[in-house]
């Protein structure tokens, strides 16, 4: 029992399987964030072209 005790303390697969699966976890979020702060400022702009092409379509001779 003893030495199964010492050969679980002295194993690290399991924390690097760990630290590995929280690194990709907190990659994953900041990717999200980013893509979504991202999204909401392209699509912004989207919508003030399309707001300006409607308007300068709306002209006389447009």
């Amino acid at each position: 029992m003893r030495t199964m005790f010492s050969r679980f303390v002295k194993e690290e697969d399991g924390a690097t399987a760990i630290e590995y699966g929280l690194l990709a976890a907190l990659i994953s979020v900041v990717i999200i964030g980013a893509v979504t702060l991202l999204g909401e400022n392209v699509s912004s702009k989207f919508n003030t072209i399309a707001t300006e092409i409607g308007a300068a379509q709306s002209l006389p001779g447009g």
